[in-house]
């Protein structure tokens, strides 16, 4: 019995694992198990092919990138789009390879307030020094149970602003033991943090993301909410919804009244918009919103861009 064993040729049983995703055109895909979360100050930035430059703070090198059209833009701890950002501002900017390798495509940027707002952080002043208008800081928690960083220094100029209970106040109202929020940026070289604008409250802060808030709600309403076309066919369109439009995408009924339009790269309309009617909404990962469509006529492609306008009951 043991010879005829010999004789059984034996056989290694091997699963194809799933390749890991990658950037798609057509598709939201963020890529989690490769990516750079950089800390940087935004160089240059082209609306219209909606690409850039920014400085990595660690080594000073500057690095391009190319949005992609479904990429989180955060600003003022809100929702917003390049428009928004200024060069010089210091943020966290989230990449991805492209097909040749290349630390290329931009899924996010997330702006200092943002980032301070998400993880509940504060600037804990340690040491004021008025004539070099620097401060000494502790990044850490709002109860301090947790700490980033120590000994780290917030440089102010004569254009920093400062503001307490949502009005103006002075560098003299900072006091050792606050915990501070700003919006900094860099000097073209290292880990600068110059002050813009420093917020001795969460309630300064708040008010410029309720304003950052209705500037890109009014933008979305004007602009058109976009997404992908997941399919089209007569006269149903399927789009998946950036999580961008998510506050008003979240709003849409079956029934509703909308208008459509296919977009080109640079994400406007590349024609009329058509009337339809929303048949279903379904919530999916990532604030995206997956909408099917019966529209009045066609000239979709699917992995294409469009934009939807929410129609205003008569």
């Amino acid at each position: 019995m043991r010879w005829l064993l010999a004789l059984v040729p034996l056989v290694t049983l091997t699963f194809a694992a799933d390749p890991p995703p990658k950037i798609t055109p057509g598709k939201v895909v963020v890529p989690t198990d490769k990516m750079r979360r950089i800390w940087g100050e935004l160089v240059s930035i082209e609306p219209k092919t909606r690409t850039g430059t920014f400085r990595n703070e660690s080594d000073d090198v500057v690095m391009p990138f190319t949005v992609t059209p479904y990429a989180e833009l955060l600003h003022h701890a809100a929702r917003g789009d390049l428009q928004d950002f200024k060069v010089g501002e210091r943020a966290i900017f989230r990449l991805h390879e492209d097909a040749d390798g290349k630390w290329v495509y931009l899924t996010y940027i997330q702006d200092e307030m943002n980032f301070q707002a998400g993880h509940k952080e504060y600037y804990w002043v340690n040491e004021i020094d008025p004539k070099a208008g620097a401060i000494t800081f502790t990044q850490a928690n709002a109860d301090k149970t947790y700490t980033r960083d120590k000994g780290l220094v917030l440089e102010t100029d004569a254009n920093t602003k400062y503001w307490k209970k949502g009005k103006p106040a002075a560098f003299a109202d900072i006091k050792v033991g606050d915990k501070l929020l700003a919006k900094t940026h860099g000097t073209g070289k290292g880990k600068h943090r110059v002050c813009w604008e420093v917020y001795l409250d969460d309630e300064s802060r708040d008010a410029v993301r309720d304003e950052q808030r209705a500037v890109h709600s009014k933008r979305m309403a004007t602009e058109g909410l976009p997404g992908y076309v997941d399919e089209a066919k007569d006269t149903t369109l399927k789009l998946t919804l950036f999580s961008e439009g998510a506050d008003q995408a979240k709003a849409l009924k079956v029934g509703q009244k909308v208008k459509v339009s296919p977009a080109g790269a640079d994400r406007k309309p590349t024609a009329d918009p058509v009337a339809g009617t929303v048949t279903t909404v379904t919530a999916a990962k990532g604030n995206l919103y997956e909408v099917v469509v019966t529209v009045d006529a066609g000239g979709f492609k699917p992995a294409g861009l469009a934009r939807l306008w929410v129609e205003k009951p008569e």
